[in-house]
């Protein structure tokens, strides 16, 4: 909200509300369809419809109606909150920030079989901190420094002193996860360096990335179907059937091929990221930058700490371009062939194409 909040350096206070909604699809709609598809044309000419027929108006319509495929009782809802404050530090540099976020977040499912908890309400009350330093020079294109992160995020111990039993509680009782908690670290670190002159203005750069994230909990007996790790493939997170996930790409892969396609139950609990990236720019204007990169990067998740292996990754390289416009942002296509065989398939990961838009891998 405002860059000089309480002081001559820049600080930030910021504040932030959402609400989304999604409903499932009624079982109704699906026997409507294959109904609407082998009952005929009902207008015009064949078998069984007004004049017989294969199914909808005018002849070849599936007059399906959308908007009644929807089931207003099968549904999750997320309201969230969120107030924070960042202060710019001045050791051991000043490219250094400390940011604290209190978040809260309600999570309301109706009969909503794509998770664990399918009804009830879930309550996600945490305090994130975070340390980073960032001392890169440009956003679009860079050619130098480099952006660290170390944060935490946790919830109160709640299984400590509530007196629950949660051995004997099945996972689908509402009550268990009422209150969730958790305590979730990440690491992230990238490097830019520069392998001409930076005077040149077509320069080469090699970026070198590593990513660590782990999601504690406080009682064996209560991990938390929140806040789990969604990884494989573009990494973009627009379709999720929880709401409750972190997405990670990695490419050469499915999205969520190496944890979270199998279900709630197959969603990552830690997870590794390794990339390097030989960058070249074709174009740096103020209306637009265009650059191309080949890329090899390593990556897993694991299903329960106990599990973590950092040497145990699954392996991809290829080639990409970025395209950035200032009335579009940015956006990105990538071809990667994954090496490595993931669980649960006979395959390697194979080829694959991916999109980005507004974000970076």
């Amino acid at each position: 909200m405002d860059p000089w909040f309480g002081g001559r350096r820049p600080n930030t206070l910021s504040v932030s509300a959402y609400f989304s909604k999604q409903t499932d699809i009624s079982s109704n709609y699906y026997n409507n369809s294959m109904s609407n598809y082998y009952s005929g044309y009902p207008y015009y000419g064949g078998y069984g419809g007004m004049y017989g027929g294969y199914g909808g108006s005018y002849g070849y319509g599936y007059n399906n109606n959308y908007e009644l495929a929807y089931d207003p009782d099968k549904s999750i809802m997320m309201f969230g909150l969120s107030a924070g404050y960042g202060k710019r530090l001045n050791w051991p540099d000043d490219y250094f920030q400390f940011m604290a976020t209190l978040n809260y977040q309600l999570y309301m499912m109706h009969d909503w079989a794509y998770f664990l908890v399918q009804n009830g309400n879930c309550h996600n009350i945490n305090l994130e901190l975070m340390l980073q330093r960032n001392s890169i020079d440009n956003p679009l294109y860079t050619r130098r420094g480099s952006q660290f992160s170390l944060s935490v995020s946790a919830t109160p111990p709640y299984s400590l002193w509530d007196g629950k039993d949660y051995a004997n509680m099945s996972d689908n009782d509402e009550s268990k996860f009422k209150l969730i908690e958790y305590h979730k670290w990440k690491f992230k670190a990238k490097i830019f360096s520069p392998l001409a002159p930076t005077a040149v203005k077509r320069t080469p750069v090699l970026m070198t990335r590593v990513e660590y994230g782990f999601l504690g909990s406080y009682n064996k007996h209560k991990r938390s179907p929140f806040e789990t790790f969604y990884m494989g493939g573009d990494g973009m997170s627009g379709y999720s059937s929880t709401y409750a996930t972190e997405t990670i790409g990695l490419r050469g892969y499915e999205n969520g091929s190496i944890a979270g396609n199998g279900g709630y139950s197959s969603y990552g609990y830690a997870y590794s990221r390794l990339a390097m990236e030989l960058r070249y720019p074709f174009l740096l204007e103020p209306s637009s930058t265009i650059y191309g990169l080949v890329f090899a990067e390593a990556g897993n998740a694991w299903r329960d700490l106990k599990s973590f292996n950092p040497f145990d990754l699954k392996r991809s390289a290829g080639v990409g371009v970025r395209i950035f416009l200032p009335m579009i942002g940015l956006m990105g296509i990538d071809w990667a062939y994954g090496f490595d065989k993931v669980d649960g398939s006979r395959s390697a990961g194979g080829s694959n194409f991916h999109f980005i838009i507004g974000q970076e891998f």
